[in-house]
């Protein structure tokens, strides 16, 4: 089942917003043109990244300071585990995810 997320014209560089999907709270933002979705909680200690800096393709915790390569969600210096990203879907001029 496709579950919209927002509209395509709204994806701008910069672009950031969280939504409440089943019980999950879900991050999307966009990257160099690329809408990128991942859960909503650093996976050190559970952070909303919602807050996180993004620097370049860094994303950082604001908690602890854990940062991430994005797109790829690899740590970049922590013995962390990486972030969760999720596959986006698309439908008419909608993006989502399919639940």
């Amino acid at each position: 089942m496709f579950v919209p997320l927002e509209r395509l014209v709204n994806l701008d560089e910069g672009y950031r917003r969280t939504f409440q999907v089943e019980g999950r709270s879900l991050l999307l933002l966009v990257l160099d043109n690329q809408p990128l979705l991942l859960i909503d909680s650093c996976p050190h200690k559970g952070a909303s990244l919602s807050v996180a800096t993004l620097s370049g393709n860094i994303l950082r915790c604001q908690r602890h300071g854990i940062e991430f390569q994005l797109p790829s969600g690899i740590p970049v210096q922590a013995p962390c585990p990486g972030l969760s990203l999720l596959k986006v879907a698309y439908e008419g001029d909608c993006i989502g995810i399919d639940v």
